[in-house]
């Protein structure tokens, strides 16, 4: 079975989770509950550098966090996408939804 490692690190001003692996329907509901709380509370970075699948139940988690770091005011920041991340968005068509970025140090 597929695995997904989250490391999570404070910054200034947000929370940087750092992805490894598969977010897929088996690895998606560690993620979601990470990503869910989080963005209540500040606003979040995720660097999703090593992740190597973001199946539609992935996809859905981001989506439902742009809209709930919006709610709460924060902002949700994708740092360093994979090309399978990158696709990924790319095909939902809402790729402009989020914010892309290569380093934390962009975050503000």
């Amino acid at each position: 079975m597929e695995q997904i490692n989250i490391v999570e690190k404070q910054g200034d001003n947000f929370t940087l989770l750092e992805i490894k692996g598969s977010i897929n329907s088996y690895t998606f509901t560690e993620f979601q509950n990470k990503v869910y709380q989080l963005i209540k509370e500040t606003n979040l970075c995720l660097d999703m550098q090593a992740v190597t699948n973001l199946s539609s139940a992935g996809l859905g988690v981001l989506m439902t966090a742009v809209e709930d770091a919006q709610t709460y005011k924060h902002r949700l920041f994708i740092m360093k996408p994979s090309e399978i991340v990158k696709m990924a968005i790319d095909s939902t068509g809402f790729s402009d939804m989020f914010t892309t970025i290569r380093s934390a140090h962009e975050i503000q």
